[in-house]
């Protein structure tokens, strides 16, 4: 208990993106609870414009709010009790971009690991990917321009 209580007041003291950060922690919760009981073809009504991507160049101010948003989505989402993998980061993080009005784009994608399929999910804007790595190693099966 008095562990938590200084992470806690870790976060309130020294963390300079607070908003931010409790932003990320509802919308996380959000779409785990999302992802658990809406059916995936619903969802993707709501991923963005399909088969479309974004821009590859941005400006740079736009470079510099959407890497604050991927750092924040990926060290909170590291730390949530529940799951929250590659598909809810590239949602809260695409949620965010666009409420900032800052293009991006959700891929869905399949690969192998061992004999089991394995699902995907990355969020790149511009040039950089923001949530969920490059994509190397899966097959892309989907993209959603938001």
């Amino acid at each position: 208990m008095i562990r938590r209580m200084k992470r806690i007041y870790s976060f309130i003291r020294y963390n300079s993106k607070k908003w931010l950060s409790i932003r990320v922690l509802f919308l996380s919760a959000y779409y785990r609870l999302w992802i658990l009981t809406v059916p995936m073809n619903i969802i993707k009504k709501f991923m963005g414009v399909l088969n479309e991507e974004s821009a590859q160049e941005e400006s740079m101010e736009k470079y510099k709010e959407a890497s604050k948003v991927s750092h924040t989505v990926n060290s909170v989402c590291g730390q949530t009790p529940w799951e929250s993998k590659c598909l809810v980061r590239a949602l809260t993080a695409q949620h965010l971009l666009k409420k900032k009005k800052i293009p991006s784009t959700l891929y869905l994608g399949v690969g192998k690991k061992g004999d089991a399929m394995i699902a995907h999910a990355w969020l790149r804007s511009g040039r950089y990917y923001l949530a969920g790595g490059s994509g190397d190693g899966y097959v892309q099966v989907a993209k959603f321009r938001s």
